[in-house]
């Protein structure tokens, strides 16, 4: 019986990401509309897609080195270009940008995990929880109440504020029921997501170690990443 076939022996080895995707995302931005998609769907499979599936199935081997518990997988990494439009003022039906996600291996729903976005104008490389549930909240702010000088050795080390300036998401306007006001990490608490990243210039996807310097941002951001993990897990 064969063994199944690798990633890159689906998709070849991701280099750069071509121009032609980043002026199709462009153009989309411009024909929002299911005439001009179905129009050139051609063009989005050719130089988004197929991309953008090759950059995952290449930075596999990559972010394991760095994180072996991440899953790149081009089957499930990939941000689908539909828009959910149920509940939003902005109808328009597709994406202006592609998007990959990687998250600990057997835990995609519950877990935070690292994020990757590029669209016309910029890149956005980053990591954290998005929209963790009830109790997935509950539980980091266990963790980070019971281990507050663990988490803010990570979240307050010298590199790491240079590297990503602050943890970023939504917050309460009061600490959450359950805890005190006076507690040393109130504000803290207060979180309803937990998140940071990077932002670059566009050109950066046309480097050849662009790859590379996303893999940087990773293993630079793993102890933030980890420390969430742990928290859901328990």
């Amino acid at each position: 019986m064969k063994p199944p076939p690798l990633d890159l022996e689906l998709y070849p080895p991701f280099e750069t990401f071509p121009k032609e995707g980043i002026q199709f995302l462009s153009q989309l931005k411009k024909n929002n509309n299911r005439e001009w998609f179905a129009k050139h769907k051609a063009e989005y499979e050719e130089f988004v897609k197929f991309p953008m599936l090759s950059l995952i199935a290449t930075i596999k081997p990559k972010l394991e080195t760095v994180a072996p518990e991440m899953e790149a997988d081009p089957k499930k990494s990939m941000f689908r270009i539909y828009r959910d439009t149920r509940f939003s003022k902005d109808k328009t039906p597709y994406k202006t940008h592609v998007a990959a996600v990687f998250h600990p291996r057997g835990h995609w729903q519950n877990s935070a995990g690292y994020y990757l976005h590029i669209e016309q104008k910029a890149i956005y490389v980053g990591g954290g929880i998005y929209m963790p549930n009830s109790e997935q909240l509950k539980k980091i702010r266990k963790a980070i109440a019971d281990n507050g000088k663990e988490f803010l050795s990570i979240v307050n080390n010298k590199t790491f504020i240079k590297n990503f300036k602050k943890i970023e998401g939504e917050k309460l306007q009061r600490v959450p029921v359950g805890y005190s006001a006076e507690h040393p990490m109130a504000e803290w608490l207060k979180h309803k997501q937990l998140y940071t990243g990077v932002t670059w210039k566009m050109d950066e996807c046309y480097s050849k170690k662009f790859l590379d310097k996303v893999i940087v941002v990773y293993k630079e951001l793993l102890p933030f990443i980890r420390f969430l993990n742990e928290a859901l897990e328990k």
